[in-house]
């Protein structure tokens, strides 16, 4: 199986004149922020994942690749390599997430990371994918608040519903929130089914009228290429968890995958969190993978 990572550092100078350009504004600096724990991702994918084949790296633009990349071992992707030009520049993982199943060379089963996703014990293929399905556990939800997320969450239900043959609920379907086994062919046979109503939501910066990753999921749950099974994870926002907590959960793990959710913060809580979290990281994965040069 392989591991897809979307990747962006809010600091490239090239990348924020892209933005402006295309947003008419500078960027947010909390979705677009980057804590520099790429490193630990890809060491966490060494040390406890060793079924993974190849790892590509998603950016949108040659000054995003860090420096430090190993590109004999991590297969760096280019938005404009499978995202039409159309919709570039994008600057909305959604939409982004609408063709991860075009990159060239992609096996079958591969796991979607986001960068604040970090695997932090041994894990097992199993653990994601059996006999060719992929490991799901729903929750069902009748209300979004008028949440961005959500609203796309219940969108994406809907769509699903509609390419799988089913009828709509007044209850929607929400994955949980970890990393996103997902089947390539899955993926694919839904675009091509719903071709027009996700061309016509995509954007390129967030919107209420996207879909998201769950699309995929969803399909994959409801024409039964799933099986149930909670994937091992902690989710930490650190809207509410302490710097404490949050080392103590890297250098001490008790689940095989680690969410590290950004917020808006102080310029000085985020130095001060992020100089911690790094610490906390280089004690827990201290040697360089053989995705860095």
């Amino acid at each position: 199986m392989d591991i897809v990572i979307t990747y962006v550092n809010g600091l490239d100078p090239e990348w924020q004149a892209d933005y402006a350009s295309c947003i008419g504004e500078k960027a947010l600096t909390k979705r677009y922020r980057d804590w520099g724990t790429l490193p630990y991702l890809l060491r966490g994918i060494e040390e406890c994942m060793p079924f993974v084949e190849n790892v590509f790296l998603v950016v949108s633009r040659v000054s995003q690749i860090p420096a430090w990349i190993n590109r004999d071992t991590v297969h760096v992707v280019l938005h404009e390599e499978f995202i039409p030009s159309r919709y570039l520049p994008t600057f909305n993982s959604t939409a982004i997430e609408m063709f991860l199943h075009k990159i060239n060379g992609l096996q079958e089963e591969f796991i979607y990371f986001n960068d604040d996703f970090f695997p932090m014990l041994p894990c097992r293929k199993e653990d994601f994918f059996r006999d060719g399905r992929v490991a799901v556990s729903m929750k069902h939800h009748l209300c979004t608040f008028g949440n961005l997320f959500r609203v796309q969450t219940k969108r994406s239900d809907r769509l699903a519903r509609l390419a799988s043959g089913r009828k709509a609920m007044l209850s929607y379907v929400r994955p949980q929130h970890t990393c996103a086994p997902m089947l390539r062919s899955a993926s694919a046979e839904l675009y091509e089914r719903q071709r027009e109503e996700i061309q016509e939501s995509i954007t390129p910066r967030r919107t209420r009228g996207n879909y998201n990753q769950y699309l995929f999921t969803d399909y994959a749950y409801f024409t039964g290429r799933t099986f149930t099974q909670r994937i091992s994870n902690r989710h930490i926002s650190l809207s509410v968890a302490s710097l404490a907590w949050i080392r103590q959960s890297i250098l001490d793990p008790k689940h095989k995958l680690l969410c590290i959710n950004d917020v808006e913060m102080s310029e000085e809580k985020y130095r001060r969190y992020r100089e911690g979290i790094l610490d906390a990281f280089q004690k827990r994965f201290p040697h360089k993978s053989r995705y860095e040069i």
